[in-house]
């Protein structure tokens, strides 16, 4: 069977590349069968997956939904990563980060400026039409990951609090401190960030700066917002186990939940989901302190065919001022 657990990295910012975009691969299955949906653009007379160019200041996942949205008018909500591409244009090297997306049975209707044909067929199809060779890896990724049961997930997101005021400059309860500057900058990145996801529940410590840093995408979405006791610094320093058992619950569910917390949390939470995954994937996990910076986000694939199981992992910085 061919491996197709994957691994996704943060935005290469490597300075030989001078353009980034992000798509998706929409697939369905019809029939028992697989399908993806392709795209003609009268403009260049080729065959691609939906995609573009990123705005300014937005994230790759924010870009992928978008140009499927304005492309073909389906709004979509990201699956597992999938390779990301190169290859060279005019202005240097070009970039397109990709994800998996299932839709609906809505037919595809083409933006006519860009995009004049929308079409779903086989990946058998899909490749004779491909106009640039490099569009073949992420649909070989897709099909391997469908013909294993892995393509159908759900997303567990572990969100690390946004930056908060120092401890040394703060004299009140250690509950009650509040994000700073910066961090609130990241909670609103955040909100925009985790619709690509559509987390409808959001489990959190209870302390003022878990709170603030999601509460923009909670008040903008309505997700339900749980006040988790075990997952503020102080109540897992007395019971880690709590916090294991609440992500080895979450990870019985397969609606998409995130998890916001503190960095002394983070080690018993990433301990917990090595288990639920490869060894080789478990060695990705970011386990060296601070495992995550404030307002990064750690996503686990979770299997929707075998219950628990986390077939992909990304990771997504912070809002930097």
């Amino acid at each position: 069977m061919r491996n197709t657990e994957h691994l996704e990295e943060n935005l290469d910012e490597s300075t030989d590349v001078s353009i980034f975009a992000a798509g998706a691969l929409c697939w369905r299955v019809k029939k028992r069968k697989l399908e993806v949906l392709l795209i003609h653009r009268q403009r260049y007379d080729d065959w691609s997956w939906p995609k573009g160019k990123l705005d300014k200041g937005e994230t790759l996942a924010e870009c992928a939904v978008r140009e499927v949205f304005e492309e073909v008018g389906l709004p979509i909500t990201l699956g597992i990563p999938l390779p990301s591409i190169r290859y060279a244009v005019k202005p240097g090297m070009k970039q397109v980060h990709y994800w998996a997306s299932s839709v609906d049975d809505l037919p595809p209707m083409p933006d006519g400026k860009e995009v004049d044909v929308a079409i779903w067929c086989s990946p058998n199809k899909a490749r004779g039409l491909l106009s640039n060779p490099s569009d073949l890896e992420p649909l070989e990724a897709l099909t391997a990951a469908h013909e294993a049961g892995t393509l159908e997930t759900w997303p567990l997101l572990i969100i690390r609090h946004a930056k908060a005021k120092p401890r040394s400059a703060w004299t009140l309860a250690e509950g009650e401190r509040p994000l700073a500057a910066t961090g609130k900058r990241q909670a609103l990145y955040l909100q925009r960030l985790l619709m690509s996801w559509h987390p409808g529940r959001i489990n959190t410590s209870g302390w003022m700066r878990c709170i603030s840093t999601i509460s923009p995408y909670a008040q903008a979405t309505k997700a339900k917002v749980k006040l988790v006791p075990w997952l503020t610094e102080a109540d897992h320093k007395r019971n880690p186990a709590k916090v294991a058992a609440t992500i080895e619950k979450l990870l019985t569910r397969t609606n998409a939940t995130a998890v916001c917390t503190h960095r002394p949390v983070l080690p018993t939470i990433l301990a917990t989901l090595a288990e639920h995954m490869s060894p080789a994937m478990g060695a990705t996990l970011p386990l060296t302190d601070p495992h995550l910076s404030p307002g990064e986000v750690l996503i686990a694939h979770v299997s929707i065919a075998e219950p628990g199981r986390i077939v992909a992992l990304e990771q997504h910085k912070p809002y930097e001022d």
